[in-house]
């Protein structure tokens, strides 16, 4: 991957990790198990599924 992507994901990801922050309990957000917890629901629930859904679409127009 070059550069320019490797920047463009970054950005991406910090713009995402700024909107599930805004939208996490904080008063949930006390320990390290706490967060950790909150990410990893947040990923499960939000974006895996959009990742699954982009990599099966990728597989079906390969066939």
């Amino acid at each position: 991957m070059n550069q320019e992507k490797q920047e463009r994901i970054k950005a991406c990801l910090q713009e995402l990790s700024t909107l599930l922050y805004e939208e996490a309990d904080k008063s949930k957000l006390t320990d390290l198990e706490s967060i950790e917890k909150t990410v990893r629901s947040q990923i499960l629930e939000l974006v895996s599924p959009e990742i699954a859904l982009f990599l099966s679409n990728k597989k079906l127009e390969q066939k």
